[in-house]
Parts: C-alpha cells; structure tokens; sequence
C-alpha cells in the first residue's frame, strides 16, 4: 500500500512537534548555569533543572560553571623591594556568582584572572623586602586577595582564595640565608648553655649558703647550751659559797677550813693533770701531807658525814714523797 500525501503530511508534522519539544527543552545540571540568546542577544539565565526556551527563536548561549574552581598560576620571576629575584607561583580559587556577566563581560575569563594574579603578585613583592617576603606569606595571600576580588567584582566573579605555594630565592642568597640560621641556632645553644651554667653555679652558691647558715645555727645553739652550763654551774658555786659564809658568820670554823682544803686539793689536782708538766714534786714533807689529808677527811666527815668523807679519800693525793707523772 503506498501512502498518500497526507500521510506524509502528518509523519511530518509529528516529527516536526518532536523536534520542537526537544529543541525548547533544556535539562540544566546541578552546578551549572546557561545562558538564554534570543536572535543573538542575552536574555536570561536558567539555573540548575527543568529549563524551557522558545526554539527557533532562542538558543543555549553559554553553559557556565558556578562552583568554586581552582587557577593554577605558573611560576613566574620577580624581584624584591631590595633588588632579590625570587621565583613564585601560587594558585588562586574563584567562583562566578552572576554567568551572564562572567559570560559577556570579560573573554576568556580563566585567561583573564591568570594574567590579572600574576600581574598583582609581581606588585606585591616589588613593594616588600626579601626577609618580609620570606615571613609574611599570609600578609602576601590577603593584600592579593584583596586587590584580585576588587578587580574580578566587574565580571561577576568571586575570588575566594590565593595562595603562595612556593617562594624560591636565588641559591647564593639561600646559602647566605642557611648560614645565618645556623648562626644563629648556635647563638641559642651558647646562650642556654651560658644560663644553665648560671643557674648551677646559683644553686651551689645557695646550697654553700644554707649549709654555712645551719652550721652557725648549731654553734649558736652549743655556745647557748655552753653558757647555761656555766651559768648554772656558777650558781652552784655561789649556793656552795653562801652556805659556806653562813656557816662561817654562825661561827662554824670547820665550814672554814673545809673551803680552804677543798681550794687546796683543786689546785693540787690542777698541778698533777697540767699537760705541759710531766713529773711535779710536791714540796712538803710526807708526814704534813698525810696529816693534811687526814685533816681534810675529818673536815669532810664534820661538815658533809661518814659518805662525803669516804668519797674524799678516794680521790685525796697519792702519798709524799712519790713523783706524779702527767
């Protein structure tokens, strides 16, 4: 069976329905924007899902990603406010914000915010010296930032990020820049070294002195014990003495001559025990001194009793006529 003309007629308009529904309907990715030409001029923006235009009337412009992109910014000379060369490269981060600004504002926009980086980072180390520009990396990131997103703003761009990556000095001026700090971490070392020394030699200073304050606390401590012996040992002797005077002025004689015995046998004692007398002759006759301790022993038994006697002649001087020997 052939087919009539109006049965082409119909195949055709059907494929031409099709064909138009497919040409006005567009589906528009998550992360992307297009923009809508209608005879060529701009028209509007349709964003992520479901888009319709009119075909035959209007058309797909530009298909513009709206996320944040990273610009790889090639290493590049500059030189220094001190007259340095160093190489740098850095990458920066943008995110178009308006497409149809992005799209006909500026050409080749990538082109166009690499060349603009590269332009304003050759202006910021120009304007810093090489120790600054070695330290302040991130003062280099914000004033680039700041000057990059003041002249992409026009373009409907945002510039999010730029980072230095790398900052190469020269090689003579990095083996300067090695040495130094090898001087100075030398420096550092001498200095700890000089402070812990110091420090050693004030704890031993302290430690010589808490020992010299102790031992003047512990012959302070003895010369007191010291004296109160002796103070204590005087006024036994002024009690002795005072008992004795009292006897004396109730007219006890014999109180007497016990006292004068009793000196008397102290300094015979004192005599024989003198380190720089060996033998000491003792120049009375052996019967006076026999006679004198036995008056001494009756003094003792009178006046102290039968004990203080016999306790005086255990200790009385060995008999005349005999040397005694130190």
């Amino acid at each position: 069976m052939n087919p009539t003309a109006f049965d082409i007629v119909v195949v055709a308009l059907v494929a031409l329905v099709i064909l138009t529904i497919a040409l006005g309907v567009r589906t528009i990715p998550q992360g992307y924007n297009y923009t809508v030409e209608r005879f060529g001029r701009y028209s509007r923006t349709l964003g992520a899902g479901l888009g319709l235009i009119v075909p035959y009337i209007e058309r797909i412009g530009h298909k513009v990603n709206v996320m944040e992109q990273v610009l790889d910014i090639p290493s590049q000379e500059a030189i220094t406010k001190d007259n340095a060369g160093v190489r740098i490269d850095a990458a920066a981060f943008y995110q178009v914000l308006d497409a149809a600004r992005a799209c006909y504002e500026v050409s080749h926009l990538g082109q166009a915010l690499m060349v603009l980086t590269m332009t304003n980072i050759r202006t910021v180390v120009g304007s810093m010296d090489l120790d600054q520009l070695l330290s302040h990396r991130d003062e280099i990131n914000e004033r680039l930032l700041r000057v990059m997103d003041a002249a992409a703003s026009p373009w409907g761009v945002k510039v999010t990020r730029i980072e230095i990556r790398d900052i190469l000095p020269p090689a003579d001026i990095a083996g300067a820049m090695n040495r130094q700090m090898k001087a100075e971490r030398e420096k550092r070392a001498a200095v700890l070294e000089a402070e812990g020394q110091r420090q050693a030699e004030i704890l031993k200073a302290e430690g010589q002195k808490q020992s010299q304050i102790l031992a003047a606390e512990g012959r302070k401590e003895a010369a007191l014990r010291d004296a109160e012996a002796r103070e204590r040992l005087a006024q036994a002797e002024a009690n002795a003495t005072a008992m004795v005077s009292e006897a004396i002025s109730r007219g006890d004689i014999q109180a007497a001559n016990f006292l004068i015995a009793e000196r008397y046998t102290d300094a015979l004692k004192a005599m024989a025990s003198a380190p720089n007398s060996k033998v000491v002759i003792v120049p009375i006759e052996a019967a006076a001194l026999a006679g004198t301790v036995g008056g001494i022993a009756q003094l003792t038994k009178a006046v102290f009793g039968e004990d203080a006697a016999a306790s005086r002649r255990a200790g009385s001087v060995p008999a005349a006529g005999r040397s005694v020997e130190g």
